[in-house]
């Protein structure tokens, strides 16, 4: 059987969902989009980053403590030379004759007291050279050949106070800072969702009792909070997320408190209680899900918040702990070390700053996309 044009033009169109306009939306909004892909190169850096690197992040180079950031590899040309007589000089030995050639170097050493092959464990345990040996000892032990191989570095961030990479400590700290604000906020949002759909939907008692333990919670000081979580458990990377997701739920149970007030008074809620379907099922299948427009909006609002509120807390010397470290913590150094190294300072704030803005910025995307006036 055939179908004529005439049929075809009256056909019924597939409607459009709200999920499909806000995601047309979105991708028409160009800072939204620059937003998200700026957000998944640094995360893309933070987790594949640190590997690529080739310096640990709890390496300490004795030798590299507050070098600047430099394309070029350390060490410079002329630190070679002062750097191997100094060596020398602390195993008692002179140098004579130096000599640098497609990165070996080979001198001549005297020595007051008897030279041993042992003595080139004192160039290998510098930062700067490798692969040393003694060779053509004199029969006397007072005069030997030394080679070593000199050992390049590049260190594109600088190091820090202690001679660590700060590109590595900067990547390892998005791992620590981002994983802290979607960790915490997934906390956040699981508590306050169920806790303010429960309370708005049930009202009368139910939803008295709900909201006044919230407002108990808001009455706490959230720095005492987090002080006497560390007193009593010591400080940790679960605990982090645990106190900051523990309380800044409270935001979101009042949203989505708010939300269900109107929700169940809709007509497929009330059509819903009249066929028998439990308040449990009513939540899981009606209230949560049409909730969910304004959780995604106010989750990548909590986010940034989240991490600024870690910053805050590492600053203060109650987040994360050496070794390992978050861009609150490079950060409140860099703060100290300013004058003199700013690069410790600067690559960890451009990283955080980047993320707080693309994370707004995504933010304000996507409310303007859910909004139904917008439809």
């Amino acid at each position: 059987m055939s179908v004529t044009s005439d049929q075809l033009k009256e056909a019924p169109k597939m409607g459009r969902s709200l999920w499909d306009d806000a995601r047309d939306r979105l991708l028409a909004n160009k800072a939204a989009v620059t937003s998200l892909i700026v957000l998944a190169v640094i995360t893309l850096l933070s987790v594949v980053g640190p590997m690529l690197t080739q310096h640990p992040y709890d390496q300490v180079y004795r030798d590299y403590v507050k070098r600047p950031a430099s394309l070029e590899a350390y060490p410079k040309q002329d630190e070679i030379q002062p750097a191997f007589a100094k060596i020398a000089k602390r195993a008692r030995m002179t140098v004579d004759s130096y000599e640098l050639n497609d990165g070996k170097v080979t001198a001549t050493l005297t020595s007051r007291r008897k030279l041993d092959e042992r003595y080139a464990r004192y160039f290998d345990r510098s930062d700067l050279f490798e692969s040393a040996a003694i060779s053509n000892i004199s029969s006397d032990k007072k005069n030997a050949t030394v080679t070593a191989d000199v050992q390049y570095m590049h260190f594109y961030f600088g190091t820090d106070a202690n001679g660590r990479d700060m590109l590595t400590r900067t990547l390892i700290a998005g791992r620590v800072s981002l994983t802290i604000g979607l960790l915490a906020t997934f906390v956040a949002i699981s508590i306050g969702v169920f806790w303010g759909a429960a309370s708005g939907y049930f009202g009368g008692r139910v939803d008295l009792v709900m909201m006044r333990v919230v407002d108990i919670l808001y009455s706490l000081p959230f720095i005492f909070f987090v002080i006497m979580l560390v007193v009593f458990f010591g400080r940790n990377f679960v605990l982090m997320f645990i106190a900051v997701g523990a309380v800044e739920w409270l935001d979101m149970a009042r949203i989505v408190r708010g939300q269900t007030l109107s929700i169940k008074r809709q007509e497929y809620v009330q059509a819903a209680e009249a066929m028998g379907v439990e308040g449990g099922g009513i939540l899981k299948r009606h209230v949560i899900p049409n909730t969910l427009g304004p959780v995604v909006i106010y989750m990548t609002l909590l986010v940034p918040k989240v991490i600024l509120l870690e910053s805050f807390l590492s600053f203060l010397g109650l987040g994360v702990q050496e070794p390992m470290t978050s861009w609150g913590v490079l950060i409140s150094e860099g703060a100290r070390n300013l004058q003199g190294a700013a690069w410790m300072l600067v690559f960890p704030a451009i990283f955080l700053t980047s993320t707080l803005f693309a994370l707004n910025f995504i933010g304000d995307g996507l409310r303007d996309a859910l909004d139904p006036k917008d439809r």
